[in-house]
This record gives structure tokens, sequence and C-alpha cells, in this order.
């Protein structure tokens, strides 16, 4: 699509993420609000990035498993868990040019509850790899979570069925592997373990 706002290049039927067509233009999460053209977008300061139009079977798959359990863990607890699409804007007290769809996330605090996402940064965020997203994910996303203080960042890998488990200490990620014969634990939620047999399966 090219609808003189932005430049996407579509590539064995996924959309590949691109920048603004124009990049001196500087969105905002008001511009965002009027996008009504069917697609999904991500802003991150002030830049559009398409999304791929739809998710692999491997994707899902993962997402439901890793949903499921997380789910579970929050019974009866204070903290929510939501899951794309749904926004997130991560500085819509200052620029408000920052808005991401992450696949799974969890918020513990209820005034960042809003009708339309999440107003601040979630406790918890997941990105799942896909061929389309896996730079965009290690790299863009794991700057802009740790800038804003996303105090726990997980990039699942299906095909390598691995999770990345970046974890904020003093505004810097401190990262560590774990494979799909483990249980992992989620450090920001006290007693929750994510067997990943159960993700890879």
């Amino acid at each position: 699509m090219d609808n003189g706002r932005y430049n996407t290049k579509r590539q064995q039927g996924e959309v590949i993420m691109q920048t603004a067509l124009k990049k001196e233009q500087h969105y905002t999460y008001s511009d965002y609000c009027t996008w009504d053209d069917g697609e999904r977008w991500e802003l991150i300061a002030g830049v559009a990035y398409a999304m791929s139009p739809g998710a692999s079977f491997a994707h899902q798959s993962v997402n439901v498993a890793l949903l499921t359990q997380i789910s579970n863990y929050l019974q009866g607890k204070s903290c929510k868990v939501f899951t794309a699409p749904f926004d997130v804007r991560l500085n819509a007290d200052t620029d408000d040019d920052t808005v991401v769809q992450p696949d799974i996330l969890v918020v513990c605090d209820p005034s960042k509850f809003h009708p339309k996402g999440i107003v601040g940064s979630p406790d918890f965020v997941i990105e799942i790899l896909s061929p389309s997203t896996e730079k965009h994910d290690r790299n863009t996303k794991f700057r802009l979570y740790q800038r804003h203080g996303v105090r726990e960042y997980w990039i699942v890998d299906p095909s390598s069925e691995t999770v990345s488990i970046n974890t904020l200490n003093s505004g810097k990620y401190i990262t560590q592997l774990h494979f799909k014969e483990e249980t992992v634990h989620v450090n920001v939620l006290e007693g929750c373990a994510i067997d990943l047999r159960k993700v890879f399966d």
C-alpha cells in the first residue's frame, strides 16, 4: 500500500517493517487515531511502522500457550494481561508520539488503564519473533522498552525454541537465554512460572 503517508514493502506475503515515507513528518497519537484504513501500525518516536497483517501458525500457537499460563497465574490478582491488537502509549505525558502493540503485556498499575489501551509503560512485555519483525523486536523495541522502563521484556523465538529474558536493572537490561526444556520465572510476577515445553509443544 502507498497512500502518500507510508512506505511498505511486501515480501512472500508479509509486510516488512519500514519507516514512514516522509521521514521529516513527525506523527503523534492524534494522527494515529485517524488512520482508519484496515491496516495495523505502530509509532516509535513519531515514525510509523507497518505491522504484519496476519500471524503464522507457530506465532499463534506460542502466543496462546503463553497467554494461557499467564492468565491462569493472574486469576484473582490485581495485575491484568492483554494481547495484541491493544495500544500502549509509552510517552503520552510528553510527546505522545510512541504507540506500540506488544504481542502480550501485563500491567499492574490500574491508573494506566484507559478505554482505548494502556497509558504508560507495562510491567512485562512479550514479543514473539517472526521473519519480518525479528530485527525490529531485537533492536528497536529492545532499546525502546529499556528507555521507557518496561521492567521485563521477553523475546520469544519459535524457530529456535528459545526465550531471551531481559530484566531491567539500573536502567539497563540484563539478558538471559532460556531453552525449551526449562521452566522459567517471570521476575516481576512473584511465583509465576512458565513451562516452556508447553509453549513450544
